[in-house]
């Protein structure tokens, strides 16, 4: 990890850490949630000694990088404007992007704002959905999953930073990173998510050392947890602020990657909407879909060798 260096850059009104290594074709990380630029690691470092040039940057309300105190500076436009701004300052024309959880849906806002700057995309767990023209996500989420569905509770500002305040981060982390449990997130009021954290486990899985854990609880005990909870805040002012694109397919050649214990997944209907047919109707340019086997959601810390080869397979064929 000591070859990979790191630099704070000015874009798009922020400032942004980056992590970056190697020479070469770049590859742009895009991160999710709880996470960091770390996420990518092993990635980097496997790709950086095959030819390429990786970078990844801390997203707005993470880590090093600035938090923005408005909820609304959140927004899919702000985030990938961060990025194109990125590219900008590193005088990059064209990248391969790669992206995971949020980041994932970031990376698919980004094929649709500009595809121009894309020459593929390799995207994990989060599929591309089109804009439901007529229903906000919010609304629909609680009509399938109900008010305690996870997302929903995360809505009220300080609610859950709260909540999360009163538990150790350390098993925060380690609750979010080793779940495997693929049922729809519920976490009812009465019971809070002290109680969910507090049945983390006490040994790590394997692929998770406590020098990783103490990287990620230390960058989010200085910035706390509400940059990365406002992403979910913006979901409906993404619908709102998206509504020229509906319809809009994405037509970057893809690679989508999940895991089969990814509560993603298991999400009701997703695995049809992914196996026939209506996922590549979407994606038109889709040429990989990937269903990893007893891999659960933090699928490129979990399998990092085989992701690396996943998404070095894929873009070194452009």
């Amino acid at each position: 990890m000591e070859k990979i260096e790191h630099k704070n850059v000015s874009v798009n009104g922020i400032n942004m850490h980056v992590a970056e290594i190697g020479e070469g074709p770049a590859v742009l990380f895009v991160h999710g949630f709880p996470e960091l630029w770390y996420s990518w690691r092993h990635q980097m470092l496997y790709l950086s000694n095959k030819g390429y040039r990786a970078i990844a940057p801390d997203l707005r309300g993470y880590g090093d990088t600035d938090c923005p105190s408005a909820i609304d500076s959140y927004t899919a436009l702000h985030i990938v404007g961060d990025l194109v701004a990125l590219l900008d300052v590193l005088e990059l024309e064209k990248v391969f992007l790669v992206g995971h959880d949020w980041g994932a849906s970031i990376c698919w806002y980004f094929c649709l704002f500009r595809p121009d700057r894309i020459k593929a995309l390799v995207n994990m767990s989060v599929e591309f959905r089109p804009r439901n023209p007529l229903r906000k996500p919010t609304d629909m989420m609680r009509e399938f999953l109900g008010d305690d569905y996870y997302m929903c509770r995360f809505q009220k500002p300080g609610e859950v930073e709260e909540e999360f305040a009163s538990i150790d981060t350390a098993k925060i982390i380690i609750g979010f990173l080793s779940s495997r449990d693929t049922s729809p997130p519920r976490v009812p009021k009465e019971i809070g998510f002290h109680q969910v954290f507090a049945q983390s486990p006490a040994t790590l899985p394997s692929w998770l050392t406590a020098e990783d854990v103490n990287y990620f609880a230390q960058k989010l005990n200085k910035t706390g947890f509400t940059g990365g909870l406002n992403y979910y805040r913006n979901l409906d002012k993404n619908w709102e602020l998206t509504a020229p694109f509906s319809g809009c397919k994405i037509h970057v050649p893809t690679k989508f990657i999940v895991g089969d214990l990814d509560i993603t997944y298991h999400v009701p209907g997703i695995k049809e909407y992914i196996h026939n047919g209506g996922f590549k109707k979407e994606v038109p340019n889709l040429q990989e879909v990937v269903v990893m086997e007893g891999v659960a959601h933090f699928i490129n810390q979990e399998k990092p060798d085989e992701i690396s080869a996943h998404i070095y397979d894929f873009i070194q064929k452009f």
